[in-house]
């Protein structure tokens, strides 16, 4: 079975929503296309034809894949107004539970929260687990400026926690966004660097140190984490910094996350490889923005056994998923 773990919709209810907000994110619409703007920072078109789920479907099946793993895609509910998060969560879990069902078998969706309000999240989290049959959440790299380690995200991450369902990071226009703002380097190395920043976070926070059974999911290759451990373990370990919370080495916090291999490069493929080996690797897409098969020839360049490769294409997303 072939996996694509990340694959992302985004339910034209939601961007209908999305045109009443009044904060960081605002959107316009002209024809049927919106338009999302992250203040001065960053706009891009969202036309949600390019999210069909049946064209998705196409692109699976000329790509050999089987199953792909759905997520709404960014903004996320955190960033709506209070009056509209909650909705916004709930249309978006509806709509992944939606094309499950209409799709059987090709698609299992990951959960959206509206974490500003911890309580709700909880509450929307037990019912898309429970009720839509969703497995698991999309964590964003911060929660309109809210760290991912803020301590009263605690229940979030205990019910994720005790019921095996993965955490899975995904880029957001970062709050510091204005130093990488020009030449579109937001997209280039802002997003990879701010889901460092939050994996980092989890690990120095404690978050799983709190939650040792907690599986979390870092996209892109961990970005540039997996570059930066050793720099980070030599100020940890010899230096004694950024200690408060954890009690071991963090890249023994590190090793036991998952990682997809959404990136353009078969030699960064290869480090994540080196560092982490194939029983913690997933294969995505990221469709739409990138073609399926574009990431299945680079996994084709891996110096890999089958066994791995079997691994890496889907027995591993299976497992955590819960795909039979």
């Amino acid at each position: 079975m072939r996996i694509d773990c990340q694959s992302h919709v985004f339910p034209q209810q939601y961007a209908e929503i999305l045109l009443k907000n009044t904060r960081s994110v605002q959107a316009a619409k002209t024809g049927g296309v919106y338009s999302v703007r992250y203040g001065d920072l960053q706009q891009f078109k969202l036309d949600p034809v390019t999210y069909d789920p049946k064209d998705t479907i196409r692109d699976m099946d000329a790509a050999g894949i089987d199953v792909s793993v759905l997520s709404v895609n960014i903004p996320g509910p955190e960033l709506l107004d209070p009056e509209l998060a909650l909705a916004g969560a709930q249309v978006c879990n509806d709509y992944l539970a939606e094309v499950c069902t209409r799709f059987p078998g090709r698609f299992v969706g990951l959960a959206s929260l509206p974490l500003q309000d911890v309580d709700a999240s909880v509450v929307e989290f037990k019912r898309a687990l429970d009720q839509l049959d969703l497995r698991g959440m999309i964590l964003f790299s911060h929660l309109n400026g809210k760290p991912v380690d803020a301590p009263e995200l605690g229940p979030v991450y205990e019910l994720a926690e005790k019921r095996r369902a993965p955490v899975v990071l995904h880029p957001t226009v970062p709050t510091w966004g204005a130093v990488v703002k020009d030449y579109s380097m937001i997209p280039m190395i802002g997003l990879m660097v701010d889901t460092s920043i939050a994996m980092l976070r989890l690990i120095l926070g404690g978050v799983m140190e709190k939650h040792p059974d907690l599986i979390i999911v870092h996209p892109h290759c961990g970005g540039v984490l997996p570059y930066l451990m050793p720099r980070i373990v030599e100020q940890t370990e010899v230096k004694g910094r950024g200690r408060e919370h954890i009690k071991k080495s963090p890249i023994e916090y590190y090793r036991q996350v998952y990682f997809d291999l959404v990136s353009p490069s078969v030699e960064a493929m290869q480090y994540t490889y080196n560092f982490s080996g194939p029983d913690k690797l997933l294969f995505g897409s990221d469709r739409p923005w990138i073609k399926i098969q574009a990431f299945l020839d680079l996994i084709d360049r891996l110096d890999l056994s089958e066994v791995d490769r079997r691994k890496i294409l889907g027995e591993n997303a299976a497992r955590i998923f819960g795909i039979a």
